[in-house]
C-alpha cells in the first residue's frame, strides 16, 4: 500500500467485509472495487469468522486488489465463528473474548488476523471484547485482562494498535478495563450507535469520557431500546438518535482527525444506497 495518499483529517471511509453475514461472496478484487465505487479511498476491513488467513495466495489477492483500487485499510476488524447478536443474552453468551469455551481459539484467531494485517500494511486491529463481568475481582475478568494484554503485546510486535469496540459496557467501565490492561497500544474504536443500541450510555457523553483513548471511529446511527433488555434499532445515518452534527462537532473539538468510517449492518442494494447518502452527509458535516 505504499502508493496510497496520506489521509485527510476526518476523511470519509466505509467498513467492508471479507464475506460472512455482513459481507458478500465475492473476490477481493470485486469487494475492493465496490468500495472504490463509492468514491472513497479508505476503510476498515472486517474478517468474518470463516475467512481463510493461512494461505499466501489469499493475502496476495488482497494486496493486489487494494493496490489496484487504491483503497487504504486503516483497521482490521475481527469477527468470530459462533457469535450471535440476535439478542442481548445471546450476545452475552457468545460475543468476543468473555465466553470461556471459545477464548483460547479466539485469541489464536486474533494473532492470525494481526499477522495477516501486517502483510497488508494495516496499522490497527479492532474487535468486540464481549460483555465483561462487572466484578473486577471475578477470575473471568482477570482472565480477559490477561488475554488482551497478550494480544496487545502481539500487535505491538507487529507495530499495530488494538481497539475495543464500544457498546457493550458504559464508558466508565471501559475506561476501568483499559486502565487494568495497561498497554500503550490499547484504545477504543468508538461507535456512537452501539452506545444507543445496547442502551449503555448517551454517545456524546461517552465520546467525551473516552476521548484520550480513541483510535478510530464508526459512523452508524440507531434508536434507543424501547425497554430494558432489548436492542435498539439501527437506522440510516442521520435518521436515528446519535445526532451527527453534534457528533462530528465533538470529534473536531476533542482533536480527533482520523477517518470517519461508515458502518451499515445490512447487505444488498439498500445498504449501498444508505452508504452513499451517509457519505454525502458526512462530507457536508466534516468541513
Amino acid at each position: 500500500m505504499s502508493k496510497t495518499k496520506p489521509l485527510e483529517p476526518l476523511q470519509v471511509g466505509v467498513m467492508f467485509w471479507t464475506g460472512g453475514s455482513l459481507g458478500v461472496n465475492a473476490t477481493p478484487d470485486e469487494i475492493a472495487g465496490t468500495v472504490s465505487s463509492f468514491g472513497v479511498s479508505c476503510g476498515q476491513l472486517g474478517f468474518h469468522g470463516e475467512a481463510v488467513l493461512d494461505t499466501p495466495p489469499y493475502s496476495t489477492m488482497w494486496q493486489v486488489a487494494l493496490e489496484k483500487h487504491q483503497v487504504q485499510v486503516v483497521t482490521a476488524f475481527a469477527g468470530f465463528s459462533g457469535e450471535s447478536y440476535a439478542s442481548i443474552p445471546g450476545c452475552t453468551d457468545t460475543v468476543g473474548f468473555v465466553p470461556p469455551t471459545t477464548r483460547r481459539e479466539r485469541e489464536q484467531r486474533m494473532r492470525e488476523i494481526s499477522d495477516f494485517a501486517k502483510i497488508l500494511g494495516i496499522p490497527g486491529l479492532a474487535a468486540h471484547i464481549g460483555c465483561l463481568p462487572q466484578d473486577h475481582k471475578d477470575p473471568e475478568y482477570r482472565e480477559v485482562c490477561s488475554l488482551i494484554q497478550r494480544l496487545c503485546d502481539h500487535c505491538a510486535n507487529n507495530e499495530q494498535t488494538f481497539a475495543l469496540e464500544t457498546g457493550q459496557e458504559p464508558a466508565e467501565e471501559l475506561l476501568a478495563f483499559i486502565k487494568d490492561v495497561n498497554r500503550p497500544n490499547l484504545g477504543v474504536n468508538f461507535d456512537p450507535a452501539n452506545m444507543i443500541l445496547y442502551g449503555s450510555g448517551e454517545p456524546i457523553h461517552a465520546l467525551e469520557k473516552l476521548q484520550d483513548h480513541i483510535i478510530s471511529v464508526h459512523c452508524k446511527d440507531g434508536t434507543w431500546p424501547e425497554s430494558d433488555g432489548e436492542w435498539g434499532h439501527e437506522t440510516p445515518l442521520g435518521e436515528g438518535d446519535v445526532g451527527f452534527e453534534r457528533y462530528i462537532a465533538t470529534l473536531k473539538r476533542i482533536g480527533f482527525t482520523g477517518p470517519l468510517i461508515i458502518e451499515r449492518e445490512i447487505v444488498g442494494q439498500e445498504q449501498q444506497e444508505d452508504i452513499r447518502r451517509a457519505i454525502s452527509l458526512l462530507n457536508t458535516l466534516r468541513v
